[in-house]
C-alpha cells in the first residue's frame, strides 16, 4: 500500500465532532471530486475507503437515501460513486449554496462556519483529489483541481492556514502543491493524519542521519586521499634527494624525518612526530616535510 493510501485510510477513520465540520468535509469531498454540477456529482478513486467516506458524508449532510447512489468499478481497481438522478444532484448543490447555472466553480466560504471547518474542508479535498509521495523518496503533496477559480480559492485557503502552497498548471488541470517536508507535516497534522505526520518525521530523521553519515564519510575519504597524495609527493622528493646527492646532503634536523617517512609511507603527521628521537607536533612535522620537498625541488 502506498503512503498516500495509508494517509487517506487514516483520514477516512476520522469523524468530526461538530456538525458544521462534517458539512465542511462533505463539501470538500463533493466540490473537489470528479464532478460537481447539475449534470454530474461523482467521485472516481482507487481507494474503496474514500469511496465509502464520500457516500457517507454526502448522505449524512445532504439527507440522501441509500437508493440515490450508483456505484461502479472499472479495471485497475477504479471505484466510481455518483448520483444518477438530477434531483439528488440539485439537492447537493443547493445544500452547499451553489446554483445550477454557475459559470465557474468557486469555494463558498459560507460552508466554513467555525475555526475548524477550513481544516475539515481541506481533509475532504485531499481525500477527493489529493496525493502525497512516499517521504522515503521525495517530499511532495498536491491537490489536482480541474477548475481554475476553485484552485485559486484553495490556494488562498491553504495560505491562510499557514501552508505556503504554490500553484502550477499541468495537463489542463490546476495543481496546488507543497514541496517542503515541514509544510507537508503541518498539512497532515492539520487534516488529522497525525500518524502519517509522525511517520514522515521519523523517515526524515533517518534520512538526515544517513546524509550526515555520508557527508562525514566523504569528508574522511577526501582527507585520506589528500594524506596519501601528500605522502607520495614527500617520498618522491626524498628518493630524488637520495639519487642526486644522498641523505647526507639534507640538513641534520631533516635527515631523521626523511628516513622515517621513507620507511613509513602510511603514517600520519602526528604518528611521525611521535616516532622522532625528539618528538614534534603535527605542525612541526608538516613544516619540516615541506622543507624537504622544497630542498628536492631546488635540485632540479
Amino acid at each position: 500500500m502506498s503512503f498516500s493510501s495509508e494517509v487517506k485510510n487514516e483520514l477516512c477513520r476520522l469523524r468530526p465532532a461538530e456538525p458544521c465540520c462534517a458539512a465542511a468535509e462533505a463539501y470538500g469531498l463533493a466540490e473537489c471530486g470528479h464532478a460537481f454540477s447539475p449534470a454530474a456529482v461523482s467521485l472516481q478513486t482507487e481507494n474503496p475507503a474514500v469511496a465509502q467516506t464520500y457516500r457517507d458524508f454526502l448522505s449524512q449532510v445532504c439527507g440522501l437515501p441509500e437508493e440515490a447512489w450508483r456505484d461502479a468499478s472499472r479495471p485497475g481497481g477504479l471505484h466510481i460513486v455518483g448520483l444518477p438522478e438530477e434531483r439528488s444532484r440539485l439537492r447537493v448543490l443547493e445544500r452547499f449554496g451553489h446554483a445550477a447555472g454557475e459559470i465557474s466553480l468557486r469555494l463558498n466560504r459560507a460552508n466554513l462556519e467555525c475555526e475548524e471547518c477550513a481544516a475539515a474542508y481541506l481533509r475532504g479535498a485531499f481525500l477527493s483529489c489529493g496525493t502525497v509521495t512516499n517521504p522515503s523518496a521525495n517530499y511532495h503533496m498536491e491537490f489536482n483541481i480541474p477548475h481554475y477559480h476553485l484552485s485559486r480559492d484553495l490556494l488562498t485557503l491553504m495560505q491562510e492556514l499557514g501552508l505556503r502552497a504554490r500553484l502550477v498548471r499541468r495537463k489542463g488541470s490546476q495543481v496546488v502543491y507543497l514541496k517542503e517536508s515541514e509544510l507537508i507535516e503541518d498539512a497532515l497534522t492539520l487534516m488529522g493524519a497525525t500518524g502519517a505526520s509522525l511517520e514522515l518525521m521519523n523517515i526524515k530523521m533517518v534520512k538526515d542521519i544517513r546524509n550526515t553519515a555520508n557527508r562525514i564519510a566523504n569528508c574522511e575519504n577526501a582527507n585520506i586521499d589528500k594524506t596519501v597524495a601528500a605522502s607520495m609527493a614527500q617520498i618522491e622528493a626524498i628518493r630524488k634527494i637520495e639519487q642526486k646527492q644522498g641523505m647526507d646532503g639534507l640538513p641534520e634536523e631533516l635527515r631523521e624525518l626523511a628516513r622515517l617517512r621513507l620507511e613509513n609511507p602510511e603514517m600520519s603527521l602526528r604518528e611521525l612526530g611521535e616516532q622522532l628521537s625528539e618528538p614534534l607536533s603535527r605542525s612541526g612535522v608538516n613544516h619540516r616535510l615541506r622543507r624537504i620537498v622544497e630542498f628536492a625541488d631546488r635540485l632540479g
